[in-house]
C-alpha cells in the first residue's frame, strides 16, 4: 500500500508541475493585457532631431522591385536633407537597386548565396555608415510603412533615452473576408502591440520586431548581427537586453505591413515566424535566466518569463491537450489540484484572450468570427508538428504583393 502511495504520489507530481506552468503563464498574459488595457496610453516625446543628430536609414530589399518604391517615398518624405537612406540591394536578381537609385536612395548591393538572410544584410549596411556613423540608425522592411512624420520622433526618442526603440508594428489583411486572416492579425496585435504595452506601463523593455527600430549607434559594438537566424529581429532584442542596452517601446509611432494574399506565402511567413520564436524561446529563456541572476537584473527574469509564452494558437492548443490530460487522470483517482489549476489557468487564458478583442481588436474581428479561431488553431497543428520533426533553420523571403498604404 505504501509503495502504491508512493507511486500516485509521484505520478501527481507531473500533472501539478504542468499546471503550475500553465497557471504562471496564463497570469503574466492576463496581467499583460490587463496593463495594456486599464491604463492611458502613455505620450511619446514629440520631438524633431536637432541639426547636431544625424539620422540614417537602412533598408534591406532583396528582390522588391514590385513595391519598394512607394515604401521608399514613404520614408524619404519624413527625412531632413542631411538624412541618408541607405538601400542593402542583397542577392538580388530583379532591378529592386535601380529602382531603389532613381528615387535618390544611395544603394549598396551585396551578393553572397552562402550567408543568406537580413541579419548579414543589416551587417553589411552598418559597415557602409561605419565610414561616417550617424547617432542614430533606424532599420526600416522593403514592405512596411511608418506613420506619416512619426520616422524622427522614433529617432528623437533613441537620443533622448539612449536605448533601443520600436515602434509598434502591426498587419492589415489583403481580404477582409479570410476569417483566418483576421484571427492572425488579432494574434499578431495581441504580440507586437498589447503585450508590449502592458510590458511598457511596468517600465519594462520591448521585443524588437524587425522593421521600425532605431539604435544608437554605440549599440553596434555591443552585438552581431551577421547572422541568418530565421528571427533575428527577436535575438538582436535580447542580445542588447543582456548587454545592458533593453529596447523600449516607442507606442506613439506606427509600422503597418501586409499578410501576404496567396496561402502558401501565408504558410511560408507563419512558419519562419513561429518556428523562429520556438527556437529563441529554447535558446534565451535559460539565457535570460541565467544572466538575471548573474547581473541580478529582474528585468531579464522577466523578458524570460514573457518570452516563455508560446504563440497564442500554440498556447490554446496545448492548454487544451494538458486539460484534457489532467481531467482524464482525475477520473482515475488523481488529486483534483491539478485539475482546478487548469480550470484557473484556462479562465485567465479566456480573460486575456476576451480583454484584448474587447479592448482592441472588436471593431476588426467580428465576434461572430471568435469561435473561428478553434479552426485557425486546428488549421496549425502540422505547422508545429513540423517544429517538432524538422525545425526551419533558414531564412525564406515571403513572396507578397505590397499595396499603398
Amino acid at each position: 500500500m505504501n509503495t502504491i502511495s508512493i507511486a500516485l504520489s509521484f505520478i501527481e507530481v507531473i500533472p501539478f508541475s504542468v499546471a503550475i506552468v500553465f497557471l504562471i503563464l496564463t497570469t503574466t498574459l492576463l496581467l499583460e493585457v490587463l496593463l495594456a488595457s486599464v491604463f492611458n496610453k502613455p505620450q511619446t516625446r514629440k520631438m524633431k532631431l536637432d541639426d547636431k543628430h544625424s539620422l540614417a536609414v537602412i533598408v534591406p530589399a532583396h528582390n522588391e522591385s514590385s513595391g519598394i518604391a512607394p515604401v521608399l517615398q514613404n520614408i524619404q518624405a519624413q527625412l531632413r536633407q542631411e538624412d541618408r537612406l541607405l538601400v542593402v540591394a542583397d542577392n538580388c536578381t530583379d532591378d529592386t537597386a535601380d529602382i531603389a537609385r532613381s528615387l535618390g536612395a544611395t544603394v549598396v548591393e551585396r551578393q553572397d548565396t552562402q550567408r543568406r538572410g537580413k541579419g548579414y544584410a543589416l551587417d553589411f549596411g552598418l559597415s557602409v555608415l561605419s565610414k561616417s556613423p550617424p547617432d542614430v540608425v533606424v532599420m526600416m522592411d522593403a514592405d512596411c510603412y511608418v506613420s506619416d512624420g512619426s520616422l524622427q520622433d522614433l529617432a528623437s526618442e533613441t537620443i533622448a533615452t539612449g536605448r533601443p526603440t520600436q515602434a509598434i508594428y502591426l498587419f492589415k489583411s489583403p481580404n477582409s473576408s479570410n476569417v483566418k486572416d483576421l484571427i492572425s492579425t488579432f494574434a499578431i496585435k495581441l504580440k507586437n502591440k498589447i503585450r508590449p504595452l502592458g510590458f511598457l506601463r511596468l517600465g519594462l523593455p520591448s521585443l524588437l520586431f524587425g522593421t521600425g527600430m532605431a539604435f544608437p549607434w554605440s549599440v553596434f559594438h555591443e552585438v552581431d548581427l551577421a547572422n541568418g537566424h530565421i528571427v533575428e529581429d527577436m535575438k538582436l532584442g535580447f542580445d542588447l537586453s543582456i548587454a545592458g542596452y533593453p529596447p523600449l517601446l516607442c507606442p506613439g509611432v506606427k509600422v503597418m505591413g501586409e499578410l501576404p494574399e496567396a496561402q502558401q506565402a501565408t504558410v511560408s511567413q507563419r512558419t519562419r515566424w513561429e518556428h523562429g520564436h520556438l527556437q529563441v524561446l529554447q535558446t534565451y529563456v535559460p539565457r535570460l535566466f541565467w544572466q538575471g541572476i548573474k547581473q541580478n537584473r529582474i528585468t531579464l527574469f522577466l523578458q524570460a518569463l514573457d518570452l516563455s509564452i508560446p504563440p497564442l494558437s500554440l498556447l490554446v492548443a496545448l492548454w487544451i491537450v494538458a486539460f484534457s490530460g489532467t481531467l482524464i487522470l482525475t477520473f482515475m483517482g488523481l488529486s483534483a489540484t491539478s485539475l482546478v489549476c487548469m480550470l484557473v489557468s484556462g479562465l485567465f487564458l479566456f480573460l486575456a484572450i476576451s480583454v484584448a478583442w474587447l479592448r482592441f481588436a472588436q471593431d476588426e474581428l467580428p465576434l461572430s468570427n471568435i469561435l473561428s479561431i478553434f479552426w485557425y488553431i486546428f488549421s496549425k497543428i502540422p505547422l508545429y508538428l513540423k517544429f517538432l520533426k524538422k525545425p526551419q533553420s533558414k531564412w525564406v523571403r515571403t513572396e507578397r504583393s505590397i499595396s499603398k498604404h
